[in-house]
C-alpha cells in the first residue's frame, strides 16, 4: 500500500479561500491522503464551511481549538491529529496542484538522504503574478549547503515557507519560542518559525530536493501575514537562533557579517548609525550573548534610525 501524506490545514478567519484551499488538497492525484484542518477558534462563517465539507468527503478531518492558540501552536494542533507518514503543510489561502503529492512523494521514498522536496512557488493576487523560491536549475538533488547558505546568507532563492514542500512526519520539529525569554513573533505570527522548519529537518540529511515547476500556489491578499507585517527582524533572529543551536561557527560569522553590514546600509546617517551600533552592540559580541545580540540589533536600530531622521539626516 501507498504511504499516507497527511495535508494540514491550520485556518483562522478564512471564510473567502478556505472553500478553494480545501478543493485543490482534494483534487490530488495521488490516492491516499487525509486533509487535517484545526479550526483556530474562528469568528467569520470559516467553521460553518468546514463542518459542511467534512460531511461530504470521509478524507477530511476538522478539528476546533476552545480558543484562539495562536498559528505556531495550531500547526502543533494539526500535527498532533495527522496519521501520515508525510507532512504537507498547506496554509489556508493558499493553493496546489493537482499533481504535487504524486511528483513529490516517489522522491522521499526513493532516496533517504534527502530531507524534504519543494518546488517553485506562484504568488498571485487578483491584479498580478510572479514566481519565487527558483534556483535557476533543472530539478533535482541537491547538497543541503546550498539551502544553508540560501535560507541564511540569501546566496539562494529558497523558500521560508513550507507551504511548498513535503516533509516525513518523524522529522517535523515546530519551534513555539527562542531561549532566554525573548518572545518575538513566533507564537503571534509564526515567522521564522516556518523557515526552522525547513532548517531543523535539513540539518540532519545531506540532501534536498529541487522541482523545477510551480507546484505551489501562494495567494497575495490584504489580510496575508507578509502584507501586514514586517518580519524582517523575526527571520534574522530566527537564523541565528538556528545556527547557535548546532554551533554552525562558519554560518554564525558570515551571518552576522552579513546582517551587521545590510543594517548599517540602511541608516541615513552612516557614521553615526556605525558608531552607536559599536557603542552599544560590541560588549555582547560573545558566544554567550549571541541570541540576546541579535535581539539588540534588531530593536536598538529602530531608535537609532527614527533618531536620524530626527536629526535631520
Amino acid at each position: 500500500m501507498i504511504p499516507k501524506v497527511s495535508i494540514l490545514i491550520p485556518v483562522y478567519n478564512r471564510e473567502n479561500f478556505i472553500k478553494r484551499t480545501i478543493e485543490s488538497a482534494l483534487s490530488q492525484t495521488y490516492e491516499n491522503i487525509e486533509i487535517v484542518v484545526v479550526d483556530n477558534k474562528s469568528t467569520d462563517k470559516t467553521w460553518e464551511f468546514l463542518q459542511e465539507y467534512s460531511m461530504k468527503d470521509q478524507r477530511i478531518k476538522i478539528f476546533q481549538n476552545e480558543q484562539n492558540l495562536g498559528p505556531v501552536l495550531n500547526w502543533k494542533k494539526c500535527l498532533e491529529y495527522s496519521e501520515g507518514d508525510y507532512i504537507k503543510f498547506l496554509w489556508s489561502d493558499d493553493l496546489i496542484s493537482e499533481d504535487f503529492l504524486k511528483k513529490t512523494v516517489p522522491i522521499l521514498e526513493k532516496n533517504e538522504d534527502i530531507g524534504f522536496v519543494y518546488s517553485k512557488v506562484k504568488i498571485f493576487s487578483e491584479l498580478w503574478e510572479t514566481i519565487t523560491y527558483d534556483l535557476k536549475i533543472s530539478s533535482s538533488k541537491i547538497p543541503s549547503e546550498i539551502f544553508f547558505k540560501g535560507a541564511l546568507l540569501n546566496e539562494y532563492s529558497v523558500p521560508v515557507s513550507p507551504g511548498c514542500a513535503i516533509f516525513r512526519k518523524k522529522d517535523i520539529k515546530i519551534t513555539e519560542l527562542i531561549p532566554n525569554g525573548l518572545k518575538l513573533s513566533h507564537l503571534d505570527y509564526g515567522a521564522g518559525n516556518d523557515l526552522l522548519i525547513f532548517l531543523d529537518v535539513l540539518i540532519k540529511y545531506k540532501y534536498f530536493y529541487y522541482i523545477d515547476e510551480v507546484l505551489s500556489m501562494f495567494r497575495f491578499h490584504n489580510d496575508s501575514l507578509t502584507v501586514r507585517n514586517d518580519l524582517n527582524d523575526y527571520y534574522i533572529t530566527s537564523k541565528f537562533f538556528f545556527v547557535d543551536e548546532n554551533n554552525l561557527l562558519y554560518f554564525y560569522k558570515k551571518l552576522y557579517t552579513n546582517t551587521y553590514i545590510s543594517l548599517l546600509r540602511k541608516s541615513k546617517s552612516f557614521s553615526f548609525s556605525k558608531e552607536k551600533i559599536r557603542y552599544i552592540i560590541e560588549p555582547f559580541s560573545n558566544n554567550e550573548y549571541k541570541i540576546d545580540l541579535l535581539y539588540l540589533i534588531s530593536k536598538i536600530l529602530k531608535k537609532i534610525f527614527r533618531l536620524s531622521n530626527d536629526l535631520g539626516s
